[in-house]
């Protein structure tokens, strides 16, 4: 088994679709090996893209905030994306991330596979649609598998998902009521994520 810190200097230099070539670095994933869960986003943003560490933007933060509410330590989960390098256009001076294209997301799994196969976590909770077609493949859809605990694969790797939104879903509600809403479903699916680790999972 090649560790994770092999894996993080090989993608590094990672050229297997053409992200790499417009993205600051690779941002891999952060956590250690043997975490019960692995949180599984989309593909960085702006300021993850900068700073080279997953989920540290606006997103994180309100990430941070729901793993506390339900009862989850991030210090004890694995945290990365499916996708390592930042897509992004040009809108005036900011950097608008792009969804990546089905061959991207492919091309990504190869890291996605290793990583999973290095940490070995009991459950993955898949943040967004990309990290649930990294998975599942891209008939994928979060509102078909929201709130249930499944069964699956991914190279060597099998374990117990759980899939809900990604938290930028949230910040992008068109206004308070309905981000307040979005919020109170992710909290609810981490909820059940920690609840199935410990053995009283469920539908909720």
């Amino acid at each position: 088994m090649t560790t994770l810190t092999k894996l993080r200097d090989s993608a590094a230099e990672c050229t297997r679709c053409d992200l790499y070539q417009r993205a600051t670095q690779t941002v891999f994933g952060e956590g250690k090996a043997g975490a019960p869960i692995a949180l599984i986003g989309e593909q960085p943003g702006d300021q993850e893209d900068k700073q080279g560490h997953p989920f540290v933007g606006p997103a994180g933060r309100l990430l941070d905030r729901a793993l506390a509410e339900a009862g989850i330590d991030r210090a004890d989960v694995y945290v990365t994306n499916a996708v390592k390098h930042f897509k992004w256009t040009e809108r005036g001076k900011r950097r608008i991330h792009q969804r990546p294209a089905a061959g991207e997301i492919r091309a990504c799994g190869h890291w996605l596979e290793a990583e999973l196969d290095a940490v070995q976590p009991r459950l993955a909770v898949l943040l967004g649609a990309v990290a649930g077609q990294a998975v599942f493949g891209s008939r994928f859809r979060v509102g078909d598998h929201e709130g249930t605990t499944e069964e699956a694969s991914l190279g060597s790797w099998r374990g117990m998902v759980v899939a809900t939104i990604h938290p930028s879903a949230v910040l992008r509600g068109p206004d308070a009521e309905a981000r307040d809403q979005a919020y109170a479903g992710l909290v609810e699916d981490l909820t059940l994520a920690r609840q199935t680790l410990a053995g009283a999972g469920g539908t909720r």
